[in-house]
């Protein structure tokens, strides 16, 4: 969803389904112009084709991690290759937050850049993944507080994100149990910043439909002033 503020989307989003797994994206570009598009859609791209590639069958819960942080280092490398071949894109780059689902029962989570993902169980919201901000980089140093870094001025500036050296050997990879009910949100700061998590959980906790949930979270992040782009995807786990 276009925010207020933005004449183009440098967002990109994704759901692929392949007969073993489930893999869903949210990305969030930078870098002006066409740049940011540029970015957050190839990292959309390369990440399902090298877990699609590399994955194999029946893989260990240790080598789906390891598969998940290659893939998002090569997404990491050829954007980085973009930037250094063509002067327009040198500068550009994007967050990424996914979540991977193997049929089995749990779902890997993993980002770099601060796109969310979020745990709603029990009528309760849990943040599952680690902002890669100057700000949150403050509050794990104890500088500041939590409640702080929500309106500091370094809230929004990444200190690693897709297409910059500090990715290094990948993220973290979370295994996260699931059980029916549950729901898992990724987003962009579009919709985490404006809208506190509270709110979060009250709108997805009330909403019947995942695909109007996310439709009416986007709708919810405008009407809380965002000036952002708003994307998101919000899964629920059936059965």
């Amino acid at each position: 969803m276009l925010g207020n503020y933005h004449e183009n989307n440098e967002d990109a989003l994704e759901v692929k389904q392949f007969p073993d797994m489930t893999i869903g994206l949210v990305a969030d570009g930078m870098g002006g112009q066409a740049a940011g598009e540029i970015a957050s859609k190839r990292a959309i791209e390369v990440i399902p084709r090298e877990l699609r590639k590399n994955i194999g069958t029946g893989p260990t819960p240790d080598h789906v991690k390891t598969t998940v942080r290659k893939a998002i280092v090569q997404a990491n490398e050829e954007i980085m290759s973009m930037g250094a071949l063509d002067r327009d894109l040198r500068n550009m780059g994007t967050t990424i937050v996914m979540a991977l689902w193997r049929k089995g029962p749990e779902m890997f989570i993993a980002n770099v850049g601060d796109s969310r993902a979020y745990l709603i169980r029990d009528e309760q919201i849990e943040q599952l993944t680690i902002d890669h901000s100057l700000a949150q980089a403050l509050v794990d140093n104890k500088t500041i507080s939590a409640a702080e870094a929500r309106e500091h001025r370094f809230r929004n500036v990444l200190w690693k994100y897709l297409g910059s050296k500090e990715v290094g050997e990948g993220p973290e990879v979370k295994i996260v149990p699931i059980k029916a009910g549950d729901r898992f949100l990724l987003c962009t700061d579009g919709l985490s910043g404006p809208v506190p998590d509270p709110q979060l959980l009250s709108y997805i906790t009330q909403s019947q439909d995942v695909q109007q949930c996310a439709d009416g979270l986007g709708q919810l992040a405008l009407d809380n002033g965002s000036r952002d782009n708003v994307s998101c995807i919000v899964i629920e786990v059936v059965g």
